[in-house]
C-alpha cells in the first residue's frame, strides 16, 4: 500500500514505524525520478536528501520550528511531506515553484535561491525566538558547497556565541554543482574519510541496528565522545574551536541514525552542527554515474536511462558559444585567465579548464572574492574574465564598484542567464544588471545579439585595460546571426549597427542584445500600419553610443527594448543622454517592470511583462498617433495626416 498519499503534513510522518519510514523514502525516490523526468528540474540534489528531510520533519515540528533550506533546490521532498504532491507542472506557469515559496505553504521560510544565506536567516530567527521567550528551534539545512561562501562564515562567527536554539544540518555530498573545492571542502573530506572514524562508524552502525541498550551505547560512544577523544579519530576541532557543538559524521541515508543525531542536537540548549554525509543522485544509477554534476538539473529525460528526451535546438547555446570564444582567446593571449563561482560547467568554462587548468580559477560560492581577486590579477598583469550568472553578480556590486572600477582594473565580467530566465523564477531572473551597472563609473557593457557579436565583443573587451567591461547574454540557443546593414560611429565614441531602415524617419527602435528579434518584429508591425521604423543594435549599450543620440535627432519617436528592469536600464540612460544633448525626441521605454516575476517559460514571462513585438508596436503606434494629434492641434487642423 502506498504511503505517500497518506502524508499531508509533517506530523503524519511521526506515526510511521522505522520500517515504514524506509519504505516511504524508497517511494519518494521513485516518485521524484518519474515526476522530475517528465517536467525537468533539480533531480540529483533531491535524491540525495530524501532520508535527511524525513528525519528533520520527524524530529522537529514545522512550521513552529523554522526549517530553512540553503539555496532551496533540494526542497522537493520537503514539498511532498508538507502537502504538495502535484508535480505535474513543476517550474511551469501556475505550477509548483522549484524552490521554497511562501505563497505555497506556511512551511516555507526562505524563497531566495541564492546560496550561503541560510545560516544568517536561521541566526535571525533563533535570536528573535529567544528574545520573545519562545522555545522553538531554527534549523538551517546547508550544503557543503554553500559553506564555501563567505556569508556562511560571517554567520557562523555570530552563531558560535549566540547560545540560541539553532541546529545547522550540513548536507555534505562533496559537491555543489560539481565537486566542492577549497579548504572547507578539504576539512569535510577529512572528516568523511578518516579511517579511524570510519571504523567507529561501521561498528556503531551495526550495533545501533541491533537495537536496545547496545545500540544506544554504540551511538552515544560514537557521537557523544569528549573533544579530546574525538580529535584522535576525526579532526573535527574546527567547529568546536568556534564554540559549536558538533555531532557526526552520520550516514545521511540511515533514517534511524539521522533521527538519533538530530534528537540529540535538538536537546542541546544552544547551537549545534549535525554533519550528515549524503550521496547526490542517490538511488538513480544514471545520476550516480554522472561525474559532471550527478544530474543536478535536468530537462525532460527517460526515467529508466536518464537520457534526454527534449528536442535538440538547432545551433549552439549562448553558454557554449562563450565557452568556445574564451578558449580561442586564451589560446591566443597568455594574459587571459578565467574565474567562476562554483559554476564551471554552467557558464561554459569546462573546455578551457580541461585544456589549460592553471588558467581557470573556481573560487567556490564566493562572487565577492572572485571580483576582488580579479582586480588583483589585473593589477599584476593579467586580464581576468569572471563568468557568473547575471543574478549572482548582484552579490558583488560593491566589489565591482570599489575594487574593479575605482582602480580602473581591466576586468571582463561575463553574465550568463541575463534577462528573463524562465523556470527558476524570481531569484534567478537576471533583470537587474543593466540598471545596477549603469551607475558604475567607467564601465562599458555589451549585449551581443548573436554568436558572431559575442566573439567580437569578447575580443574587444580583452583589449580594454583601463576599466571594467561586461558582456551579457540570455539562457538558451543563440539562433542565427543577424547581419547589420551598416555600422555607424567610431570605436572610441561607440558604434551602432543598423539592422533595418524604413523609408521615412518616424520611429527609431533601439533593441538591446537578445531583444533584437522583438525590435525587428516591432518594425514589421509598424510598417503594416504605415509607420516607418529604423532598428538599431547599440552593440556596446552602456554608456549610450553617440550615434544613438544622432539618430534620435532624425526621428519623431525613440523606442527602446530591453529585458532588464525598466527603471535605470538602457532606456533610462537613453532618456538622460538625449536630454543632456538637447535632443527633444520623446522616448518610449519598454522593459521589465520592477518587481519579482514568477517562474514560467521565458516567452510566458516576457508576454506577461508586455515585452512582445505586438505589445511594443501597439504602444509605439499609440505614441505616434499622439504626436500626430498634437501636430494637428498645433496647426489648428482636425484631421490626422495618417487618417
Amino acid at each position: 500500500m502506498s504511503l505517500l498519499p497518506r502524508i499531508r503534513t509533517p506530523r503524519d510522518l511521526r506515526r510511521l514505524t522505522p520500517v515504514e519510514v524506509r519504505a516511504l523514502a524508497n517511494e519518494i525516490r521513485t516518485f521524484l525520478i518519474h515526476q522530475v523526468s517528465a517536467t525537468g528540474g533539480h533531480l540529483g540534489p533531491n535524491l540525495g536528501v530524501v532520508e535527511l528531510t524525513l528525519a528533520i520533519h520527524r524530529v522537529f515540528d514545522s512550521p513552529a520550528d523554522s526549517v530553512v533550506f540553503d539555496t532551496g533546490h533540494q526542497a522537493y521532498v520537503h514539498k511532498l511531506v508538507t502537502g504538495r504532491q502535484d508535480f505535474s507542472r513543476l517550474r511551469k506557469g501556475g505550477g509548483l515553484s522549484g524552490y521554497p515559496d511562501r505563497a505555497e505553504s506556511e512551511h516555507d521560510v526562505v524563497e531566495n535561491s541564492h546560496a550561503s544565506t541560510s545560516l544568517s536567516w536561521a541566526h535571525g530567527i533563533a535570536r528573535a525566538n529567544a528574545l520573545k521567550g519562545r522555545r522553538q528551534h531554527a534549523v538551517a539545512v546547508v550544503g557543503d558547497g554553500a559553506l564555501t561562501g563567505g556569508m556562511a562564515w560571517e554567520a557562523l562567527n555570530n552563531i558560535a556565541t549566540c547560545g540560541d536554539r539553532l541546529v545547522i544540518v550540513v548536507n555534505d555530498n562533496g559537491r555543489s554543482y560539481a565537486p566542492t573545492i577549497g579548504g572547507m571542502a578539504h576539512h569535510l573530506s577529512t572528516l568523511r574519510t578518516t579511517r579511524g572514524y570510519e571504523r567507529f562508524l561501521d561498528w556503531g552502525r551495526s550495533a545501533l541496528h541491533r537495537g536496545g541498550a547496545p545500540g544506544k551505547l554504540a551511538y552515544d560512544t560514537l557521537h557523544g565522545m569528549k573533544k579530546g577523544l574525538k580529535d584522535v579519530v576525526a579532526p573535527q576541532g574546527l567547529f568546536e574551536d568556534l564554540g559549536l557543538k558538533y555531532v557526526g559524521p552520520v550516514d545521511g541515508h540511515d533514517t534511524e541514525a539521522l533521527e538519533h543525531a538530530l534528537a540529540r542536537a535538538k536537546a542541546f540548549d544552544g547551537p549545534v552542527i549535525v554533519h550528515a554525509m549524503t550521496r547526490k543522485g542517490n538511488g538513480f544509477s544514471a545520476a550516480e554515474l554522472d561525474d559532471v554534476d550527478r544530474m543536478h538539473a535536468v530537462g525532460v529525460i527517460d526515467p529508466d536511462t536518464g537520457q534526454s528526451l527534449a528536442a535538440v535546438a538547432g545551433g549552439p547555446t549562448w553558454t557554449s558559444a562563450f565557452g568556445e570564444a574564451v578558449l580561442e582567446q586564451a589560446r591566443r593571449r597568455p594574459d587571459v585567465v578565467a574565474l567562476t563561482a562554483a559554476m564551471l560547467v554552467p557558464v561554459g568554462l569546462e573546455r578551457l579548464a580541461a585544456e589549460m587548468p592553471d588558467r581557470v580559477v573556481d573560487v567556490g560560492i564566493a562572487e565577492q572574492h572572485a571580483l576582488t581577486s580579479a582586480a588583483g590579477m589585473a593589477f599584476a598583469g593579467l586580464h581576468p574574465v569572471v563568468a557568473v550568472y547575471s543574478t549572482f553578480l548582484t552579490r558583488a556590486l560593491d566589489q565591482v564598484l570599489m575594487d574593479v572600477a575605482l582602480h580602473r582594473a581591466g576586468v571582463t565580467v561575463v553574465l550568463d542567464r541575463a534577462g528573463i530566465t524562465g523556470p527558476d523564477g524570481p531569484s534567478h531572473h537576471g533583470v537587474w544588471d543593466l540598471a545596477l551597472l549603469g551607475v558604475v563609473p567607467g564601465l562599458r557593457l555589451a549585449a551581443p545579439r548573436d554568436g558572431a557579436r559575442l566573439a567580437e565583443a569578447l575580443d574587444a573587451a580583452l583589449d580594454v585595460s583601463d576599466g571594467p567591461t561586461v558582456l551579457r547574454f540570455p539562457k538558451g540557443a543563440v539562433g542565427e546571426d543577424v547581419p547589420a546593414l551598416e555600422r555607424l560611429g567610431r570605436a572610441e565614441g561607440g558604434q551602432v549597427d543598423v539592422l533595418a531602415r524604413g523609408q521615412g524617419a518616424d520611429v527609431l527602435v533601439v533593441a538591446v542584445g537578445a531583444m533584437v528579434g522583438v525590435g525587428l518584429d516591432v518594425a514589421r508591425r509598424l510598417a503594416a500600419q504605415g509607420i516607418d521604423a529604423t532598428v538599431v543594435d547599440p552593440v556596446w549599450a552602456l554608456p549610450v553610443p553617440a550615434p544613438v543620440v544622432d539618430l534620435a535627432r532624425e526621428h519623431r519617436l525613440v523606442v527602446t527594448v530591453e529585458d532588464g528592469v525598466v527603471q535605470g536600464g538602457v532606456g533610462s540612460q537613453v532618456v538622460r543622454a538625449l536630454a543632456g544633448a538637447g535632443v527633444s525626441t520623446p522616448v518610449h521605454v519598454a522593459g521589465v517592470p520592477v518587481g519579482f516575476h514568477p517562474h514560467g517559460s521565458r516567452e510566458e514571462v516576457l508576454a506577461a511583462a508586455g515585452l512582445t513585438g505586438q505589445d511594443v508596436a501597439r504602444a509605439a503606434a499609440e505614441r505616434v498617433a499622439g504626436l500626430d494629434a498634437a501636430a494637428d492641434r498645433a496647426k489648428g487642423g482636425s484631421v490626422s495626416p495618417r487618417g
